[in-house]
């Protein structure tokens, strides 16, 4: 999936992926994609939670090498 954007979340502990999500996609312009690398497992809930509670759309995750990978489109 091609990305406009790259933000790298590894190492950093609930809740700082979410905040770090959420100061990236204000950023973003309406439609562009945001491609998030983070280590937290509770991020697994957390960032599909904040796409729901934000409006913002949360197209695909996968995981691979322990590394969670997500992909949310700007609303």
């Amino acid at each position: 999936m091609e990305s406009t954007k790259i933000l790298d979340a590894k190492g950093l502990a609930c809740p700082m992926p979410v905040v770090k999500v959420k100061k990236e996609m204000d950023q973003l312009n309406e439609g562009e994609i945001l491609e998030v690398h983070v280590t937290d497992k509770g991020a697994k809930a957390d960032l599909p939670a904040w796409a729901k509670s934000s409006g913002n759309e949360l197209l695909q995750d996968a995981e691979e090498d322990g590394i969670l990978k997500f992909w949310f489109k700007k609303a």
